[in-house]
């Protein structure tokens, strides 16, 4: 298991973990790492654990960068929990939020060399679910299926 430098509050029994990380790019990783270590020792396997990482990572990094703006004194609330087989995940910042219906489609003609939008996709592809509150600064996302 992955322990940060940084001391977390944070509360944590078996199916659900939360935890708050100033909005600085180098926290994005370790708490993903974290969480993986966690998920595998849960019996995710090596694809679930692959589409968890990329999905988590690609929320806190945005979380982190476009709604805080990498402010260090803006923390990213971020939750997790294991319910049955499936796992859920949710990052919340302390930004303005985003209106996700307006993003331009990435992968359209015209957009493909725009930047913007890729991390939504991914975000997308590796999750069965992602859902954004009203404000459009917390994400919800779950993965059916991905324990067992």
């Amino acid at each position: 298991m992955v322990t940060s430098t940084l001391k977390y509050n944070h509360r944590t029994d078996d199916s659900h973990w939360e935890v708050r990380i100033p909005s600085c790019i180098s926290e994005c990783r370790p708490v993903v790492d974290e969480f993986i270590a966690r998920a595998e020792m849960l019996g995710v396997t090596r694809t679930q654990a692959f589409a968890l990482r990329n999905g988590f990572h690609e929320a806190v990094v945005n979380a982190v960068r476009h709604g805080n703006g990498q402010d260090p004194e803006k923390l990213v609330r971020i939750a997790y929990g294991f319910v049955g087989n499936d796992v859920w995940i949710e990052v919340e910042d302390q930004g303005p939020g985003f209106d996700a219906t307006i993003v331009a489609d990435p992968c359209s003609d015209a957009n493909r060399e725009r930047p913007g939008g890729r991390g939504l996709r991914l975000m997308q592809h590796f999750m069965s679910s992602v859902v954004y509150n009203d404000r459009g600064n917390c994400v919800r996302m779950l993965r059916v299926g991905a324990i067992g």
